[in-house]
């Protein structure tokens, strides 16, 4: 096997293990989500013996509004992240250090005008140095997402995903939290900025995200090898 071709197979080996990271976009599953999230139940929901009334039934709340509650609901999801960060520093030192030594007499009269400067030492250092750091991003949209679960305490969790394809470039937005009944509005739509253990995720993939990705590390190393 000649050198380009060991370079070939090597690059195609690092571009698979890309696809292979790009396509596992989260790595815990909604069992294992809505488990972590679950509390323990305090007091469990009995039916009376020989009634037909159910607590958990929809008959229960014929004067609400129409919102989700249920598993399988659909909820309005209005995203506005906002996320702005900002760091400065200045850093700045003076030292400086002077010495001098002589002879200014000597017993017998003896001339030591010539002796009175022997050594001399001066020494100056200075620093000045200043950072500074700016990172902010947006995100706006809105997406229909459903309940996956319920839990004991009547919170819902709640997961969305949409996948937009458009000139050959698709993005794909994630989203899993917890909701309050009561922070869902009369339109049944909830603000991100009220749901709790929010995760949310923006994924793209395309001619446009492929020429922004940054390169794996094997690839980096042979555009090092390789002079580019």
């Amino acid at each position: 096997m000649t050198i380009r071709a060991g370079l070939a197979v090597i690059i195609l080996l690092a571009s698979v293990g890309a696809e292979a990271r790009n396509k596992k976009v989260q790595s815990e599953s909604l069992d294992e989500y809505v488990k972590r999230l679950q509390l323990p139940t305090a007091v469990a929901n009995t039916s009376a013996p020989g009634s037909l009334w159910r607590d958990d039934g929809r008959l229960v709340r014929m004067a609400t509004d129409y919102k989700a509650s249920q598993v399988g609901d659909l909820v309005t999801i209005l995203v506005a992240q906002d996320l702005s960060a900002t760091s400065a520093g200045n850093v700045a030192t003076d030292r400086s250090l002077k010495a001098s030594s002589g002879i200014d007499a000597l017993a017998g009269g003896v001339d030591v005008s010539d002796m009175q400067n022997l050594l001399t030492l001066r020494s100056s250092q200075t620093l000045a140095g200043k950072a500074q750091a700016t990172s902010q991003s947006s995100l706006r949209t809105r997406l229909a997402g459903r309940v996956a679960a319920v839990l004991a305490e009547g919170t819902l969790v709640v997961e969305a995903e949409r996948q937009i394809t458009m000139n050959n470039e698709r993005q794909t937005i994630l989203l899993r939290g917890l909701v309050r009944p009561g922070d869902i509005a009369p339109d049944n739509s909830v603000s991100s900025n009220a749901i709790g253990n929010l995760e949310l995720e923006l994924k793209g993939k395309g001619v446009i995200s492929d020429g922004t990705r940054p390169p794996t590390p094997v690839t980096r190393i042979l555009l090092r090898i390789l002079g580019f």
